[in-house]
């Protein structure tokens, strides 16, 4: 029945070879637990297929693992369904492990800071990419922005293909999310700062792209209103602040390369360890739902585990071996 199945997944489904290959192997364990139990594959049981997942789990099979080889049984006994074979798969309704999602990645406020205050080395326009990388730096960070809601971002609201515009005198930046959905985020006094002073350099260059630049008709309703352009005066690409991040990180002396969400990560968890409104934090961050914000309370939790361990003095006492140390 084996042999029909991945026939049938070759040839009739046409799948592609490393997903045969993965059926293969999905189906060679499944060989062996039933040999090992007697059984013939249209006589497992649920109860025999829960046996074996919890087998695997306890011998140190990760969930993903699990999930996959479970998804190749529920496919092979879906077919034998359709063949007639069972009348109900044993495999329906069984549920791999939780796989743990990963915590997104936060800097340390010290390093953050010191990403912010960077100063580049001297260079030709050195001062140019300062004031704009910086000024990119303060408002991922400062107000928590994604780094397509940092691109989008227009000096004002007069643009019809509006995605967002940041507010000086109000000291506001309003975006355009995920869901076409418009919020409103504080930007800090740093930010305003370092967003002013790049103003000043980026309306030079403005200019002098209009001068050289035949299409400056269409650069002036498009182009020209980007807060932040490149050299050539077009809007900077996710891609592009992206690259311009990560070489600044390692030239500041981070041990990682930063990427646009840490900053945000990082806006998140900071936020939370100092303030708990984890409403007020959903709200800035842009969150339909709560649960997605709740993943900083366990960064929030894990920067205080480290604090415990480090200062409590009960927390790292190594465990008594039980001997009386009576003589």
């Amino acid at each position: 029945m084996m042999k029909s199945y991945l026939d049938h997944v070759r040839f009739e489904k046409r799948l592609a070879s490393r997903t045969c290959e993965l059926y293969v192997e999905d189906l060679k364990k499944l060989s062996e637990l039933l040999r090992e139990s007697g059984l013939e594959p249209t006589a497992a049981t649920s109860a025999d297929f829960r046996g074996w997942l919890a087998r695997m789990h306890s011998t140190g099979r990760s969930p993903r693992g699990i999930a996959l080889i479970l998804s190749g049984w529920r496919g092979f006994y879906n077919w034998l369904g359709r063949q007639g074979h069972v009348r109900v798969n044993p495999v329906v309704g069984i549920k791999s492990p939780k796989v743990s999602k990963p915590l997104p990645k936060a800097l340390s406020v010290d390093d953050a800071v010191m990403l912010a205050e960077y100063s580049a080395p001297k260079e030709i326009d050195a001062e140019w990419y300062e004031r704009r990388d910086n000024a990119m730096v303060e408002l991922l960070y400062g107000s928590g922005l994604r780094v397509s809601e940092l691109a989008g971002l227009d000096i004002d609201a007069s643009h019809s293909k509006i995605r967002g515009w940041i507010d000086l005198e109000g000291g506001e930046a309003h975006v355009l999310g995920k869901g076409s959905k418009w919020r409103t985020v504080p930007v800090g006094t740093q930010a305003l700062q370092a967003v002013t002073a790049w103003l000043a350099l980026r309306q030079e260059k403005i200019k002098r792209v209009q001068v050289v630049n035949d299409k400056s008709k269409t650069l002036v309703h498009e182009d020209t209103l980007a807060l932040f352009i490149g050299h050539n005066g077009t809007r900077l690409t996710p891609q592009s602040i992206w690259q311009r991040l990560k070489r600044r990180s390692l030239l500041a002396g981070l041990s990682a390369p930063v990427h646009p969400h840490m900053l945000r990560h990082s806006f998140a968890s900071h936020l939370l360890q100092s303030s708990s409104d984890l409403r007020a934090v959903q709200e800035m961050l842009g969150h339909a739902n709560i649960a997605t914000t709740q993943v900083y309370t366990r960064l929030d939790f894990q920067h205080l585990a480290k604090a415990y361990d480090s200062a409590h003095p009960r927390a790292s006492r190594v465990p008594s071996s039980g001997k009386s140390s009576k003589k």
